[in-house]
Parts: structure tokens; C-alpha cells; sequence
């Protein structure tokens, strides 16, 4: 187990930031060491809300806890939709590492140092986010490269805070019954696995190879090629995009470009999300850029969304039925998707969602938050232990980001007309004659494999039948507090005959008048006496502790 002594600085540190954030009253319940942490926590800070007040305590805190933060807005199963609105807003506010460190990180990766391999090498970076830099140089073949290279010495930082984090959420988990549902320590430590796995950058490289060769309108949307030679797990290479953030257009260019641009966004994120199946899980503002050809660019490949057929094609019936505002096919859809120990209450469930709904995607008055809505409805059917895939929360935060994206772009943006054709292109591919085909031919021949297979079962199952090797196990469930109160009560039966026996044996004892004598009567008979004295105390004593119903 990790322990927190060591690392009680990096701690106090920790417990003094969400103090000074309000959270004092809630690390007062954890039990911890009154000598060591609460003389060091000081008084709340302003009057703000939870949302804020965790978002200002994760920036200041540092870049596991932003990383930690931006991955907690990806879990709307589980983080309520205020809050994760709040956290989406959160920036990464660092300073870069001076040349001289990462100088041995780059010289690793190419074998000698960087001015060597590239022309026109600067030690600035260009720009600076909590896990890498980025530095802008040429190709000995003159094409331009941006490369982002890993900051150094961030495994051992990320592990003892993340460890901190685990410790901290076990803490809430034990301590906050109100929280106790939402099962902390599990996030921590998948949000732990998600960070791990960014800082490999070879999965980003990866990520950007398949989405360009997936991509069917590579004259409108591409990512940047990347250069396999020079990327490696902690430096990625890759072609340099000349143009602007989405963020950062200045309001020059003209209606139909700014309408073209929110359009292309939009059906190219739900192209990726219902055919591809693999999506881009963050586009933001700052990962959208318009390129100086008119393209858009999709940057920042770190984590990626991926979903099977049939997840695809669930969530294609859930995207629908929330448009039309059928709550009733939405809890159908989730209850077929949901674990089978789950037991939720499907009529409030029907009714929370119909409220979601009409608040969220209320046509009627022109409210068309769709990403909003997907998020809600996450965290309802979290609510009511339905844990949909991880991958359809990285979906609904992405379709909030591409929605925002557009009405920065086009404030009369419409979500649902510029996604049409795409969720009729995949109706086609659900329901086409060619596609109905190929699935009856598929079922009729798993059956008639099943045919072919069922004589020989029936043979095995006849031989051990014969042989007497038929094992039928049961499991009999809701019985062990019925089988431990049997076994308490045969215990104290059990005792109650010693004591009687005991009581008995010593009154003859007694009356024999057998030698050696104490005060006067012979001490075995008083011996016994006492032993079944001790014993009939315990018995009273252990029916009082554990209730009547022990």
C-alpha cells in the first residue's frame, strides 16, 4: 500500500489547495490526523460554486489534477452535468521547461541532438500544455514539422499524485456516504490509465495514421501527417498546419465560409462517430484549425473514441429517439445496453429523462443543446446503475465541443440538418437489401452449424449420464445470513449444555464433600461453579452486543 507519509508535503500541499477552495467541511469527515492536517488548512476562500471552486483548485494544483479534472469531464455517467460543464473550462497554465531539460529528452529520441536532424532549430517552443512542448523546425527535405516532445521526469510526478488522488478518493469513498455511489477510487484510476496511455505518443501517431486513411472528404478535413521515421514514445513529428485556431479567427471572413466550416466540423465528427466508429473525443476550439488552403484540421489526437457495430448502431436509436424526445425508447435502448445485476427504477428513470429532454432540446423555443442533453442523459442513467460505454461519454463531450465550435462559427448553426445525411447514410447501411441479405445468410448459417453441432452434444451429454460424471451445481443465493445465524445459534445451544453440565457436576461435587475443601466446600465443585459463571456472563454479554436478532 502506498504510503502517504512519504510524500506528506506533496499531501499537505494537496489538502491545503482544496481548503483554501471550500472544501475544509468535506476534509473534515476523512478522519485524518488532527495533528498532522487540520492546523495547516486554512479558512475558504469567496463564495463560488462547486463546479467553479473544483476547477480553480485542480489549475492550481497542477497538471495531474488538470489532466484528472479534463478527464472527469468525460465521465458524465458519474459527474453531474453542471459540474462537468465547469471542468470542461479547464486550462492548462504552465510554464515551459527550460531548453536545458529537454534537450537530453530529444537528443535520446534521435540519437544526437536536434540540430543535427532538423534545420533551422529553436530551443522556444511555440507552444506549452502540462504534458509536452512543441517547437517548429524544417526537414532536411525542407518541409515544416511541428514536434511535440514529452516534458521529462512527468512518470514519477503523475504516480505520486495520482497515488495522493487514489488515497484521497478512498478517503471520500469510506467517509461521504453520499458519495460513496460514485465509486472515486476506480475513477482515479482510470483517468490514471487514460494519462498514462496519452503520454505514449505513439498512440496519438497512430490515431492521426487511421483517421486519415478513414477519412472520405480529405479535400475539406484531414489530421496532420505524421513522420514515422522521426516520432518515437516521446516525440511525434509531424506536418506543420499553417493557418488559425477556430478560436482565434478574427471575424474577417465571410458568412459562407464561417457556415462551410461549422457544416464540415459537424458531419465529419458524427461521420467519425456512426460509420468509422473512431472518433476524435475532445475538438475544441484551440484543436480545430482552419488551414490557409480552407481545410480544417483536427489536432490533438491523444484520446480517441471507438465503438463497435452494435454500439454504433444503439447509439444511432439513442441520438434519434432524444431528438424526438422519446424518453420511452431512450430507457429501452439503455436498459437492453445496461448490466444484467442492474436494477433501476425504469418509470422515474422515463420520467427525469422526459424532463431532461424537454429543458435540453426544446425545438419549440429554438433550444437545440444536444451535447448538453447526451449529457444529462448520462449521468440519469448513471444515476440509476446503468454505466453506458466510456466511449459513448467521450461521444456526447465531443458532440458538446463540435456544437459550441459551430455556433462560434454560425450563430443560426443548426446540429441536425448539417448531421442528416450522415444518419441516413447509416440507415442505409443498416437497412439496405444488400446488408439484410448478408445478415440472413449469416444467421442461417450459424443454425445450421448449431444443427450440425446439437447430435454430438446430445451423445456427450447421454455418455456421462451413463457414467454417473453429470454434475449439477447449486448456489444458493440470499442465504448466508440465515446459515450464520443457524451456526450462532448452535454455537450458544452448545455453550448453554456445558454450562448446564458444568452447574450440574459441580452441585454433585458439592454434596460428595470430596477433598481438597475452599472456604469450606471442595474446591472442584467451586471451580466449576466459576467456569460455568464465566461462560453464562459471556453468552449474556455477546446476545447483548449483537442484538436480539444474533
Amino acid at each position: 500500500m502506498f504510503d502517504v507519509l512519504q510524500h506528506a508535503v506533496r499531501a499537505k500541499e494537496i489538502l491545503t489547495v482544496l481548503a483554501r477552495h471550500g472544501f475544509a467541511d468535506l476534509i473534515s469527515k476523512l478522519e485524518l490526523p488532527s495533528g498532522l492536517w487540520q492546523r495547516l488548512l486554512p479558512h475558504p476562500g469567496p463564495v463560488r460554486t462547486p463546479g467553479e471552486r473544483l476547477r480553480l483548485a485542480a489549475e492550481e494544483l497542477g497538471p495531474t489534477f488538470v489532466k484528472l479534472g479534463q478527464l472527469l469531464s468525460m465521465r458524465p455517467d458519474v459527474v453531474p452535468h453542471d459540474i462537468l460543464l465547469e471542468l470542461r473550462k479547464l486550462q492548462d497554465r504552465v510554464q515551459p521547461v527550460p531548453a536545458a531539460e529537454m534537450l537530453p529528452v530529444l537528443t535520446h529520441a534521435f540519437g544526437r541532438p536536434p540540430a543535427e536532424v532538423f534545420l533551422g532549430w529553436q530551443d522556444t517552443p511555440v507552444a506549452t500544455a502540462s504534458l509536452a512542448q512543441v517547437y517548429r523546425a524544417q526537414l532536411p527535405t525542407g518541409e515544416t514539422v511541428a514536434i511535440k516532445v514529452r516534458k521529462p521526469h512527468l512518470q514519477h510526478r503523475l504516480t505520486v499524485d495520482f497515488e495522493l488522488a487514489r488515497w484521497l478518493a478512498g478517503k471520500v469513498q469510506l467517509h461521504v456516504p453520499a458519495w460513496r455511489h460514485l465509486d472515486l477510487p476506480g475513477v482515479v484510476a482510470e483517468a490514471r490509465e487514460g494519462v498514462m496511455r496519452e503520454l505514449d505518443f505513439r498512440h496519438e501517431a497512430r490515431h492521426q495514421r487511421y483517421f486519415n486513411s478513414l477519412n472520405s472528404s480529405p479535400a475539406e478535413v484531414y489530421a496532420p501527417r505524421v513522420f514515422d521515421a522521426f516520432s518515437s514514445e516521446t516525440v511525434l513529428v509531424m506536418e506543420w498546419v499553417d493557418g488559425t485556431p477556430v478560436g482565434q479567427l478574427r471575424g474577417d471572413e465571410s458568412v459562407e465560409d464561417r457556415r462551410r466550416w461549422a457544416r464540415r466540423g459537424a458531419e465529419s465528427l458524427v461521420r467519425q462517430v456512426f460509420l468509422a466508429g473512431f472518433f476524435h473525443a475532445d475538438p475544441h476550439a484551440g484543436n480545430l484549425y482552419i488551414a490557409k488552403d480552407g481545410r480544417l484540421c483536427f489536432l490533438d489526437w491523444g484520446l480517441a473514441g471507438h465503438l463497435t457495430r452494435r454500439l454504433r448502431h444503439a447509439l444511432a436509436d439513442f441520438w434519434v429517439a432524444a431528438v424526438e424526445q422519446d424518453s420511452e425508447r431512450i430507457v429501452q435502448i439503455a436498459a437492453d445496453l445496461a448490466p444484467v445485476d442492474a436494477r433501476p427504477d425504469l418509470r422515474a428513470l422515463e420520467k427525469e429523462i422526459t424532463l431532461a429532454l424537454r429543458e435540453e432540446l426544446n425545438f419549440a423555443v429554438g433550444r437545440q443543446a444536444l451535447g448538453r442533453a447526451m449529457l444529462r442523459l448520462l449521468f440519469l442513467l448513471g444515476q440509476q446503475g446503468i454505466p453506458l460505454s466510456r466511449d459513448y461519454a467521450l461521444m456526447a463531450k465531443a458532440v458538446l465541443s463540435i456544437e459550441e465550435v459551430g455556433r462560434m462559427l454560425d450563430p443560426e448553426f443548426d446540429f441536425r440538418a448539417a448531421t442528416a445525411p450522415v444518419l441516413r447514410e447509416l440507415h442505409r447501411e443498416r437497412a439496405s437489401p444488400g446488408v439484410l441479405l448478408r445478415r440472413s445468410r449469416e444467421m442461417l448459417r450459424q443454425s445450421v452449424l448449431g444443427l450440425q453441432e446439437l447430435p454430438f452434444e446430445l451423445r456427450r451429454l447421454l455418455r456421462r449420464l451413463e457414467h454417473d460424471s453429470l454434475a449439477i451445481n447449486l448456489h444458493h443465493r440470499g442465504l448466508e445470513e440465515h446459515d450464520d445465524a443457524v451456526k450462532i445459534a448452535a454455537n450458544r445451544i452448545t455453550l448453554g449444555v456445558i454450562i448446564g453440565a458444568l452447574i450440574i457436576g459441580s452441585s454433585l461435587i458439592v454434596t460428595t464433600g470430596i477433598q481438597p475443601h475452599l472456604f469450606g466446600y471442595p474446591a472442584l465443585g467451586i471451580v466449576g461453579y466459576l467456569l460455568s459463571a464465566v461462560l453464562g456472563l459471556y453468552v449474556v454479554w455477546d446476545i447483548i452486543r449483537h442484538g436480539r436478532h444474533r
